[in-house]
């Protein structure tokens, strides 16, 4: 193998080699800075987005504190609603409840208004009638009394049945051999101002019927006549 000898050849090698060393070596210093600057600027871009995204989920999570917040809110305008509708209601209902006892007291009221009313009627015609029946026993004790020795008497019942105030008609001059003797009829008033016999004394057997006719005609002194005849009729 053949030495290379020639110094001029040598030496344009070496520089050739050294002016393609510096080639690459600058070469390579411009990658390497190029490369720094790429990671220089790649470092600012994910600081950047990092940051972005800070506060961004920084903003998201006050949106969503916010959301909540009012979500909560919400809620709680919700529930106070509610208790304010079902307050309303019972209020409502109660209005109602009332109106309708309203309504019950007032129809009670004209009830009872109107049955005042009747009873006033029933009691001024009972007193209307209780006063002619009065005027009637006025009558009758002039007639009878003073004329055929007739007395009439005013006694309380006791029993239930003829509770109240009755009279007793005495009759006297009835039986000729005791003009003295007492034949006797107790009557009352009712209720609704009707003569009613309670009794006699000696029994009357045809005594229901002087009291039915006295009912149809309302004469006391009538029926008072007739039992005086009936009387008589059972002495002779």
């Amino acid at each position: 193998m053949t030495s290379i000898t020639d110094k001029n050849i040598i030496e344009g090698f070496a520089n050739a080699m050294e002016e393609t060393h510096n080639k690459q070596l600058k070469a390579y210093t411009e990658i390497t800075e190029a490369t720094a600057q790429r990671s220089q600027s790649h470092r600012h871009l994910v600081r950047s987005a990092l940051d972005t995204c800070l506060e961004k989920c920084e903003s998201d999570k006050r949106l969503f504190d916010s959301v909540e917040e009012f979500q909560k809110d919400l809620q709680h305008k919700n529930a106070s609603l509610k208790e304010k509708r079902q307050a309303i209601a019972e209020v409502t209902s109660d209005v109602e409840q009332k109106e309708i006892q309203k309504d019950t007291i007032i129809e009670k009221i004209e009830k009872l208004k109107a049955e005042q009313a009747q009873q006033k009627e029933l009691i001024e015609s009972q007193h209307k009638a209780n006063k002619n029946r009065l005027k009637n026993l006025q009558k009758a004790r002039y007639v009878f009394q003073d004329h055929l020795g007739m007395e009439i008497r005013t006694i309380c019942g006791t029993e239930p049945q003829v509770s109240g105030k009755r009279f007793q008609f005495v009759f006297r001059n009835i039986n000729p051999s005791d003009l003295n003797s007492a034949y006797i009829i107790t009557m009352r008033i009712t209720e609704d101002g009707a003569y009613q016999t309670v009794s006699s004394d000696p029994v009357l057997e045809n005594l229901p019927a002087l009291e039915r006719r006295l009912q149809e005609t309302n004469s006391l002194p009538v029926f008072l006549a007739n039992v005086r005849k009936e009387f008589i009729s059972q002495v002779r």
